[in-house]
């Protein structure tokens, strides 16, 4: 990592609480990192700060935060503003699929605000910290969606398309620093592969073979990160869609990765 582990620094996850979250913070605690972890299912957030604390002998604090909530959001940076947070993994997010018109718009702003407002809230509190200190990560979870305009994913791949900008544009300004920001883009992810009775409506038309393990996406990712990489791209799929984001016309590739895409809201 950018920054050895030590007794009064913080490594923060958000969206601690499953999938790459969870991986991250697992990851980050076996590397010797005391971990913030924030999501909003405190009880699973305590669960999984147990287990860490009894694993890898490392502190581990609980914030049950909804990070779509502005006020919330603002006591937490208040807060990180004032502790030693030596890496943010920014990877709280949520997508929906389908017609915007047809959404619900309370949901589609909350999604807003927890995939975008609240990563640059979040960085903007503890970047001056790390700047001070000539040290520090921010791992940034994007996604291949921020590569191209996706019909019928329209909020998830605009507020997408911020993240991996801000990322990439944070990186030339800290250049020489000492912090390093990496931009992680993955395709589809999972922990594990879900009984057939159990698959959801992305599980049945995305092939076995595209996915990757939480697990492996995290180890990646801060590996990257301590070696200053712009970007890590897990996976076939996320590097299919990053190559076609920049160099295939958009007027032909939108209607078609929108039809997978509104195949997904039909079986929400």
């Amino acid at each position: 990592m950018p920054v050895p582990p030590s007794a009064s620094a913080r490594a923060v996850v958000t969206g601690a609480s499953s999938g790459i979250g969870m991986a991250l913070a697992r990851a980050l605690a076996a590397r010797g990192h005391s971990v913030i972890l924030v999501a909003r299912r405190g009880e699973i957030l305590e669960e999984l700060a147990t287990e860490l604390r009894s694993r890898f002998a490392v502190e581990a604090e609980v914030r049950a935060v909804d990070l779509s909530d502005l006020d919330a959001v603002g006591v937490l940076c208040d807060e990180l503003s004032n502790r030693q947070v030596s890496v943010l993994c920014n990877n709280a997010g949520i997508a929906t699929f389908g017609p915007i018109a047809e959404l619900d718009a309370a949901y589609e702003r909350a999604q807003v605000r927890l995939n975008a407002v609240a990563v640059h809230d979040l960085t903007l509190a503890v970047l001056p910290q790390m700047i001070e200190r000539n040290t520090g990560g921010i791992l940034m979870v994007g996604s291949a969606a921020g590569n191209m305009p996706i019909p019928n994913n329209a909020t998830y791949a605009a507020t997408k398309a911020f993240v991996n900008t801000f990322s990439e544009s944070l990186r030339g300004e800290l250049k020489g620093t000492g912090v390093h920001v990496t931009l992680l883009a993955p395709g589809p992810v999972r922990t594990q592969t879900p009984a057939p009775e159990d698959q959801s409506i992305v599980d049945k038309m995305v092939p076995d073979f595209l996915w990757h393990s939480s697990e492996k996406v995290a180890e990646m990712s801060l590996d990257a990160l301590a070696r200053n990489k712009m970007r890590v791209v897990p996976g076939t799929l996320s590097k299919a869609m990053s190559v076609a984001g920049g160099y295939s016309p958009r007027a032909i590739v939108a209607p078609i990765v929108g039809g997978f895409y509104g195949k997904l809201g039909e079986g929400d």
